[in-house]
């Protein structure tokens, strides 16, 4: 075939001028390159953020919760040096007597405002154990109805736990104070205890920004019973709860730290971003250049000599040039495709032909057969059944009951034998009757068969609403002759709608009931079952089909539809899954089939739609 004539400078500059157009090869890829470099951009800000922020952000949360522990051990600290000093008051049998017997001496001597400077302390009482507050001081006046209010409502018991010496921390008005708590008890820690002595000392923000080594205020308003962190731009906002009695926070301990760490990861990630993101965009705009320069030029070149084809109508091959690279190859490939084009569209058209044909033509045998077996077996029965009495023996049974001389008991013999073989007859002409109905049925199905090829061969078949159990039911008495195996079936009694081609379906599940019965009958055993179970969900409808035949291994699944297989050796089928697979594709719906491998039974899923509820009750 002649090449046509090269196209002139003029028009390539042309068809290069085109592809620099929006709707080019070439703008899109220069919106592409914009994309990826955009991308890249993001992408990698997004790993540099993913490697720099956790890290700086990890020291931070170090360094927060280092913050926090020593709040707390401070905290902690403070109320411990108080339960330490009121022990010593727990474990003295002075207090445990007087608990029972108040003294103003004792009062006077140990629990003076003296006493309670030298023990560094704001308050001091003694509660017993049923509440009662046998006697309760403040160093102010104001504090102290506060303090005894505070007193009636604690449960001292919560706070000591199985200890016999606890602290908490109590609010009173506007100052916060650490209250230690003890049993009283003699001095050797024997005697039931008679109740509790307590002693609270004020915390203020001074006294714990001295322990902290760092400004920080007692914040009574804010009570949150977790640590509470409150991020600024620079800074760090902590809120540690002091708790209570009751184990809620009562204030807490708020303080503020410099995001130091935090600030120089940020830096360092907008340095590595902006020489990354330059760095990126000089590659990209060298590689816009190497595109515009190795690809759309050589491709200005092919569309304008494809122009030239279609304006021409004739299949000219592209010019030759000395590229050997893709370019070059694509050429090469597209020449050669151009060659073999008419040969290959050809060929293809006459295989289809030949193909459609065949297929259709053996399909139509391998369901005839699969329908014609069980009138062989009916017949092969009905001919090698030996009738249910001799004959020969009824005969003489009748003749002898004819003689008038025959004694009572005989006769009634004979009549017993005579009614038992006339009841014998009669049930073996119902059950070839039975028999002879279900052959009829298989042959009607035959002529369904034939009858709908000839539509079913050229066009989609049409489906309408049909009772699938009405279909699963026919086929399985059709099915119990079809082999030498007794099988035994089971699927469920309600009636499923699908939207199928009722003699299609009745094929498809002929053919896989056939199938499942050589697997049981290659299982070398005389009986089976074959279990049917119906599933609606979505709008579809599931038939699961299972039997206890041989199986087979997963990895076989695929090979199973394919035309021409068949795992029996004495068929040379294996058409019968390829066309059902087909068939309910047809129809919408799916065929696929599961084993849990060599000797465990197969499944065979079958998928359709249901039909609409008006259409069910039509049907119906």
């Amino acid at each position: 075939m002649p090449a046509p004539p090269p196209p002139s400078p003029r028009t390539a500059r042309g068809r290069i001028e085109a592809l620099r157009e929006p709707s080019s090869l070439g703008a899109k890829l220069v919106v592409i390159l914009m994309g990826i470099g955009l991308i890249g951009s993001v992408a990698l800000t997004a790993l540099l953020a993913a490697l720099i922020v956790p890290s700086f952000n990890q020291l931070e949360d170090k360094s927060v919760a280092a913050h926090i522990e020593r709040t707390r051990a401070a905290l902690g600290d403070f109320a411990t040096k108080v339960e330490g000093a009121v022990r010593d008051y727990g474990d003295w049998t002075a207090s445990y007597d007087y608990m029972v017997h108040p003294t103003p001496e004792f009062e006077k001597e140990s629990f003076s405002t003296l006493a309670m400077v030298n023990l560094n302390v704001d308050g001091m009482a003694y509660v017993g154990k049923d509440g009662r507050i046998v006697i309760a001081r403040w160093r102010t006046p104001p504090g102290r109805s506060e303090f005894v209010a505070a007193l009636g409502q604690t449960d001292f018991k919560r706070v000591l736990g199985q200890k016999n010496s606890g602290h908490y921390y109590l609010r009173l008005g506007n100052e916060l104070v650490a209250v230690g708590v003890a049993e009283v008890r003699r001095s050797d820690g024997t005697g039931d205890p008679r109740g509790y002595v307590l002693m609270a000392r004020r915390i203020t923000s001074k006294t714990l920004s001295n322990v902290l080594q760092l400004p920080a205020t007692i914040d009574l308003a804010d009570r949150p019973d977790t640590d509470a962190i409150v991020s600024a731009r620079s800074t760090l906002r902590i809120a540690v709860p002091i708790r209570g009695a009751d184990g809620h926070a009562v204030a807490s301990a708020a303080f503020s730290v410099t995001r130091d760490l935090s600030l120089l990861g940020q830096r360092m990630l907008l340095l590595a971003v902006a020489g990354s993101t330059l760095l990126l965009l000089l590659v990209l705009a060298m590689l816009r250049r190497m595109i515009s320069m190795l690809v759309l030029r050589p491709l200005a070149r092919v569309e304008s000599h494809m122009q030239m084809v279609r304006t021409s109508g004739s299949l000219g091959l592209l010019p030759d040039e000395p590229r050997k690279d893709e370019i070059g190859s694509l050429r090469n490939s597209f020449n050669a495709m151009l060659e073999q084009l008419k040969d290959l569209r050809e060929q293809v058209e006459v295989q289809s032909f030949a193909l459609g044909k065949s297929e259709s033509a053996v399909a139509v045998m391998h369901n005839v057969r699969n329908a014609l077996n069980p009138i062989s077996t009916i017949l092969s029965k009905g001919i090698a059944q030996a009738p249910p009495v001799e004959r020969s023996m009824l005969d003489r049974a009748i003749a002898e009951l004819g003689k008038d001389d025959l004694p009572a008991a005989r006769r009634a013999k004979l009549l017993a034998f005579v009614a038992a073989a006339i009841e014998a007859e009669t049930k073996d002409r119902a059950d070839r009757h039975g028999e002879l109905q279900i052959g009829r049925e298989a042959m009607s199905h035959v002529l369904e068969i034939i009858g709908a090829q000839q539509s079913a061969a050229h066009e989609r078949p049409e489906v309408a609403p049909c009772d699938v159990t009405e279909i699963l039911a026919k086929n399985a008495t059709i099915a119990r002759y079809s082999g030498s195996v007794s099988i035994a079936f089971s699927f469920p009694a309600q009636a499923c709608y699908v939207m199928a081609s009722r003699i299609i379906l009745s094929q498809v599940i002929g053919n896989l009931f056939s199938n499942a019965a050589d697997a049981i009958a290659a299982t070398g055993t005389d009986s089976g079952s074959i279990t049917v179970t119906i599933t609606e969900a979505d709008g579809r409808a599931v038939i699961a089909i299972r039997d206890d035949g041989e199986g087979f291994a997963a990895e076989n699944t695929p090979t199973l539809f394919q035309r021409g297989f068949s795992t029996r050796r004495h068929k040379s089928g294996g058409l019968g899954l390829h066309w059902c697979a087909n068939s309910m594709a047809a129809m919408h719906g799916s065929l696929r089939l599961e084993s849990e491998g060599v000797g465990k039974g197969a499944y065979a899923l079958l998928t359709l739609d249901l039909a609409p509820t008006i259409e069910q009750t039509l049907a119906a």
